[in-house]
């Protein structure tokens, strides 16, 4: 008796994946649209005066200011204009650097940002986001704005982290090995958010991390898969932004997270974001958090002590509070993620942090 038998094929790999699109490698999108030799002089110059500002080298207060995430290039390039204004101001005295975020991270789900969905449809038009959110970057970097980004994707940095002054690597991502790798192979100086839980220590840990060298899995210029090998980013610090138990602004809090910077061997200074559980998200509250962190840099100013605060992080836009994402017709100039604090409050914060 004779037995049959059949072969059955099993598809193991990609049995969630719906498509695979393929899109412009980094060396592309960056040819298109270049860091010419005055941009990059400019970057270098803007990376090298806010890792000195960190370093303690230079006693001007490192200012992130801008929307909590762009999503309308037009408005937003509006608002970089009025704030070169100011930055040209205080020059002296402040080193203010325009947030220009384009991935926003979710607790759960929602618009992830101009370059996930440029088009805030569901569309993902990514090759058209990441077009744009480069395009954006240059001109604001053509006005004399140093820009701020924070990096979330591992892979989206190839394409516009050349015109990035700042980075920064977010509450959710920055107890991630695959984000402290990243940052210690930027170019930029990095700041860790403490974790949403408010422990300050995961942030001195990704600082710490991202000094060393690592190898680790990326894409080249090219868009090819490569084993990436980074010397260490020694330009790293910590940002205070709160937790589930509450503020971190305060002195006892700025002092424990130094004391902590100091225990792991670095430098002991740390920026204060403003917004997010430092102000329960309360855009009216974000402005007077910002007046006691201002007043406390002058007392210690005053008492001749060495500043801790070595910077501050600020959610502004042109219009107060925040909208919602699929409201029809948006308010220009008004954020559709964290609530904001409007221009003129801005303005009215710039000037008192001006003073410490």
């Amino acid at each position: 008796m004779s037995v049959s038998s059949s072969t059955t094929i099993v598809t193991t790999s990609d049995r969630r994946i719906t498509a695979f699109r393929e899109i412009p490698s980094p060396s592309i999108i960056r040819s298109e649209l270049p860091l010419t030799s005055r941009r990059a002089l400019a970057v270098q110059r803007d990376r090298d005066e806010i890792a000195a500002i960190l370093a303690g080298t230079d006693d001007r207060l490192l200012v992130v200011v801008g929307p909590c995430s762009v999503h309308d290039p037009i408005a937003a390039l509006d608002y970089a204009r009025r704030l070169a204004a100011l930055t040209a101001e205080y020059a002296d005295r402040l080193k203010i650097v325009m947030r220009v975020y384009f991935e926003k991270p979710r607790t759960t789900v929602g618009w992830k940002g101009l370059i996930n969905d440029p088009g805030m449809d569901g569309s993902f038009d990514v090759e058209r986001g990441l077009r744009t959110a480069r395009s954006l970057l240059l001109d604001v970097i053509d006005l004399g704005l140093p820009v701020g980004c924070e990096f979330l994707e591992p892979t989206s940095p190839q394409y516009i982290a050349d015109a990035v002054a700042w980075g920064a690597i977010g509450a959710r991502t920055t107890e991630s090995q695959v984000h402290r790798q990243l940052a210690s192979g930027l170019s930029m100086p990095v700041g860790f958010k403490n974790g949403t839980d408010g422990t300050v220590q995961v942030a001195v840990d990704g600082v710490r991390a991202a000094a060393a060298q690592h190898v680790f899995f990326g894409i080249d210029d090219f868009g090819h898969g490569a084993l990436v090998e980074s010397a260490g980013n020694p330009d790293c610090h910590v940002i205070l932004r709160g937790g589930t138990p509450g503020p971190n602004h305060d002195d006892a809090s700025v002092l424990a997270a130094v004391a902590a910077l100091d225990e792991a061997g670095l430098t002991g200074r740390v920026m204060v974001d403003c917004s997010h559980a430092n102000s329960g998200k309360d855009h009216v509250r974000q402005a007077a958090v910002a007046g006691e962190v201002a007043a406390s840099i002058r007392a210690r100013r005053a008492a001749g002590r060495a500043g801790v605060i070595s910077g501050v992080m600020l959610e502004s836009f042109l219009e107060a509070g925040a909208q919602d994402v699929d409201a029809r017709p948006l308010v220009y100039g008004k954020s559709v993620t964290d609530k904001c604090m409007s221009w003129d409050t801005t303005t009215e914060v710039l000037a008192d942090l001006a003073r410490c």
